[in-house]
């Protein structure tokens, strides 16, 4: 099981010398993967209706692709992996582009997470349709992976058209893995069927493996092999005190199918990069003795 880090979004601040170390030191310490979260706008809690959601504003999150040419050039080995990235609010011809320079600039370290996200207010000021995105990642996939892998692409789908052009440079995988996040029955079936793995946020346990075993079945009878589905798990340490740590990491490598494992430290008072650094470095001194 490969163990990641959730990049502290909302907590490490703007200085850039700073997100250098805290990347540097993750891959050091062995993680093998950096996971950003993405959300272009926060809603004003106080506008008209109100606002409810995670997020506000106030809420600093760094762009996924823009953040992640700049770790490609100050990491070497660690995987960058979006995790997720609002698919249906974005130009999919653009991610396409975006997605290609990263994986071109990191030597094939990127991994797209994707799912339909949940604010509207989003979708609204980035002039997509908030109703329509279930059905329209699906075509944005086909898009996305014809244009990875074709110098020049012909679409006519329902939402795209792609009149004989390609972007250029291709990446270097070809295709680039995507992965789809969210947990309702529409997205597990479009997941067996359409992506390479799967971002739940479940606890692990007997009934989160009845899931998994469940998204298997739905894999097979989709005519893949679930052995070839990764699936990554989380760990968020403001849930789980650090005398539980050993036992957390030792449910979820207990669990079929679990590929993948990303340690999440917002949420605990952490003030500075440092901090979320010492934090890992803690987890990663139990996850060796395991």
């Amino acid at each position: 099981m490969k163990i990641g880090a959730v990049f502290p979004q909302v907590e490490i601040g703007t200085n850039s010398a700073g997100i250098r170390d805290y990347a540097q030191a993750v891959e050091a310490m062995g993680y093998t993967h950096i996971l950003a979260f993405d959300h272009v706008l926060g809603a004003n809690p106080e506008r008209p209706g109100g606002w409810k959601g995670p997020y506000t504003y106030r809420h600093a999150f760094h762009e996924p692709f823009v953040l992640f040419g700049f770790l490609a050039a100050v990491t070497r080995r660690v995987e960058l992996v979006t995790g997720i990235l609002i698919l249906p609010q974005r130009q999919t011809a653009l991610v396409a582009k975006q997605a290609a320079a990263v994986d071109v600039l990191s030597n094939g370290r990127l991994r797209l997470g994707v799912a339909v996200g949940w604010n509207p207010v989003e979708f609204e000021a980035l002039a997509e349709d908030f109703h329509t995105r279930g059905r329209r990642i699906e075509e944005q996939i086909e898009v996305l992976r014809a244009l990875w892998t074709r110098e020049l692409v012909t679409h006519e789908g329902k939402w795209h058209r792609v009149p004989d052009a390609g972007i250029n440079p291709l990446p270097v995988q070809r295709p680039i893995p995507v992965w789809m996040g969210g947990e309702s029955e529409p997205v597990l079936r479009r997941a067996a069927r359409l992506a390479d793995g799967w971002l739940p946020h479940f606890r692990p346990g007997p009934q989160s493996q009845v899931i998994v075993d469940r998204l298997h079945a739905m894999v097979r009878e989709a005519g893949r092999d679930p052995a070839a589905f990764g699936i990554e798990g989380r760990l968020t340490i403001s849930q789980v005190p650090e005398a539980q740590w050993a036992t957390e990491l030792a449910a979820w490598r207990a669990m079929r199918g679990i590929t993948h494992l990303c340690v999440h430290t917002v949420g605990i008072g952490l003030k500075r990069p440092d901090d979320h650094i010492e934090v890992l470095r803690r987890f990663k001194e139990i996850a060796a003795k395991g």
